[in-house]
């Protein structure tokens, strides 16, 4: 077997190894973020499970850092209260980003992690099999229930060769986003192999599995090997470690090679992460924002790398240059061995161990400023600034950026890159982290006024529906609920965060579909890629949108829709996407028979006398959740036994 069948087989609960098939898998480890968490343990709570049944579950505040007003502060009270009383680890802020502390201090090679935030598979590049997943199906896994996906194709990226001074992993990512674009990894896992891993370390594996999101994986993973165990040694969690490699002429799906030594600084243009272009390419572009840091970038490793290039250097005049530690530990061996003076001296902005400008928390770049950060994404707006061109690029390229003033290949601008030397052993200080309490039953769990509880819905479509909005190709989940510091403090008032629903696309929306009984919504390809935020099913469902009927769907927006009981359509005929115009009335019977025999839809268009037939791929569960409005009335149908198997009531 190749690494990822061994930890598919290790955790199978049922189904299948066969592509196409639904599995559930036992999962070891959960995560969530501030952003998600609240709704999900909202979620949690509504389950009634008194204690969660995995075997580690870590609450991280790490998005909402920016308390412009009560409410991102309540969230948190909330999530440390709730830890404590459910058995979850909490992480506060300032102790740094999720991904990077769980590689840090909790991940473990070969076991399984699911997290509210579409970048937990980030810890791939430990050798976990790390999913990102709605809040919703997190809090499902907390209480015990297994977590469904369809067996994907396992894809082998073979590298061979060594990178060269100035090219980075984040090229190597950059350069499968070329070669597969923002869609080529849906229902895939990307294994990688080859004699090149051998030359990664596991922040370079990570900032590699970290973006495979952007390709629209399942997940990514490397094999835990020599280098996997150094690392955890330094973390001083050896004993964590385990050996899992592919086993001699291992079978694949595909295979994708990609030769380390013939790579070249690389950039993503705006506002796609697969516009790959060479850094040479589009070099002497006036800058004037610069950024490293976020889950992808944002190691001691890159820190490091920093403070020798910028060691005795200014910053460019003309550029905001600012940089995140990952983390606390990070920040913190900084300060101990002296870099981080060199950071600070060159002119750089230090900022919060936290998400921050990632998801336009803070750090908005100027007007149609070109913004270069070595962030994962750069969809139009997200930086906070509509206008923006934001470019996604290495530290190294960034470096080189912000010396000059303009896009400037590292490669023909540096002279020999610095050798790095890594600790023996990193700085430990776990006093941060807050166990949960050993009397939970004293521990009372508070709620700000901001803390809105769940709405419960049903299954009510009818045979219409008007199509409240119409969309193109690749709309992500930035798009239909945007992030930023003035949206996210909301992410736990459904009410409230459902106003800014498509707010950046069309400003009426919220308005309009909340007067429509029966909404639609007609997409292009690869609907909803992006984000894992459940609130970009949860906003439509509230403003009564019912149906999505698009050509394609992201993975973990299409698992949303389902457990928020919105189903999920697509065109028999993609040409069929032309006949539809916003404001259309979409005509059909029997919406639930249709899903409970396993029909196509008929639609006739209703004033045009035109049919159209949509069809789904749904397992009789994800039928059996449409039909009960949603996946929190659905569980309330079923029970659990001690193994994590749903079993009727």
């Amino acid at each position: 077997m190749n690494v990822a069948q061994k930890i598919i087989s290790a955790h199978l609960i049922s189904g299948k190894q066969e592509i196409g098939e639904e599995i559930a898998l036992k999962i070891d480890q959960t995560l969530t973020q501030d952003a998600t968490g609240t709704m999900a343990y909202l979620q949690f709570e509504a389950m009634g499970t008194p204690r969660v049944k995995t075997e580690l579950s870590v609450s991280y505040v790490d998005h909402n850092t920016l308390q412009s007003g009560f409410e991102n502060a309540d969230d948190h009270k909330f999530l440390q209260t709730i830890a404590a009383k459910y058995g979850i680890v909490f992480s506060p802020a300032g102790n740094g980003i999720c991904h990077q502390v769980h590689l840090e201090r909790f991940g473990v090679p070969g076991k399984t992690l699911i997290g509210s935030d579409s970048h937990t598979p980030t810890g791939g590049g430990i050798c976990m099999l790390a999913f990102g997943a709605g809040g919703l199906d997190v809090a499902c896994a907390m209480a015990g229930q297994p977590f469904y996906i369809t067996h994907p194709k396992i894809i082998k990226v073979n590298l061979k060769g060594k990178l060269r001074d100035w090219v980075s992993a984040k090229d190597v990512i950059l350069e499968l986003l070329r070669i597969e674009t923002v869609k080529g990894g849906r229902g895939k896992i990307y294994e990688f192999a080859g004699e090149g891993v051998k030359t990664l370390s596991v922040p370079e594996r990570a900032t590699i599995a970290n973006m495979g999101t952007e390709l629209g994986a399942t997940t990514s993973v490397f094999p835990s090997d020599e280098i996997t165990r150094d690392f955890l040694n330094r973390q001083g969690r050896g004993e964590a470690w385990s050996e899992i490699i592919a086993d001699g002429g291992a079978d694949y799906d595909g295979e994708i090679e990609i030769d380390l030594s013939a790579l070249t600084p690389l950039i993503a243009q705006p506002h796609m992460p697969d516009k790959v272009v060479r850094v040479r390419d589009i070099a002497g572009l006036k800058v004037d924002q610069v950024g490293i840091g976020s889950c992808t970038n944002s190691s001691l490793a890159d820190m490091l790398l920093a403070a020798e290039t910028l060691k005795g250097k200014k910053i460019n005049k003309d550029v905001s240059f600012m940089v995140s530690p990952g983390s606390r530990q990070v920040l913190a061996m900084l300060s101990q061995n002296g870099a981080l003076f060199n950071i600070i001296e060159s002119g750089a902005r230090i900022l919060e161990s936290a998400c921050g400008p990632c998801i336009g928390m803070g750090q908005s770049p100027k007007s149609g400023a070109v913004s270069l950060r070595t962030f994962n994404r750069n969809f139009e707006g997200r930086s906070g600034t509509k206008d923006a061109k934001v470019y996604l690029c290495s530290p190294e390229t960034a470096l080189a950026a912000a010396l000059t003033g303009e896009i400037t290949d590292p490669m023909e601008y540096f002279d020999k890159k610095p050798k790095i030397k890594m600790p023996e052993r990193f700085l430990i200080d776990d006093a941060q982290f807050q166990p949960p309490s050993a009397e939970p039953e004293k521990v009372e769990v508070v709620k700000g006024p901001n803390i809105v509880s769940l709405k419960q819905f049903a299954f009510d479509l009818t045979t219409d529906t008007v199509v409240s909005l119409k969309v193109g190709d690749n709309i992500s989940t930035d798009h239909i609920l945007p992030a930023g510091a003035k949206i996210l403090p909301f992410r736990s008032n459904l009410p409230k965060i459902s106003e800014f629903t498509y707010s950046a696309l069309d400003p009426d929306f919220a308005k309009r579909a909340s007067k429509i009984n029966n909404g639609a919504i007609v997409g292009g390809e690869n609907y909803g890629q992006g984000s894992s935020r459940e609130h970009a099913a949860l906003a439509p469902r509230f403003l009564n949108v019912k149906m999505v009927l698009a050509k394609s769907f992201a993975r973990i927006h299409l698992a949303n829709l389902i457990n928020f009981g919105i189903i999920p359509l697509t065109f028999e005929d993609p040409a069929d996407y032309d006949k539809i115009e916003q404001g259309d009335n979409l005509s059909f019977s029997r919406a639930g028979e249709i899903l409970k025999n396993g029909e196509n839809f008929n639609i006739l268009i209703a004033g045009k006398g035109v049919k159209i037939k949509a069809k789904y791929a749904l397992t009789e569960r994800q039928k059996e959740i449409l039909l009960a409005g949603g996946l929190l009335n659905w569980i309330k149908q079923n029970s659990t036994d001690t193994d994590g198997k749903v079993l009727a009531n």
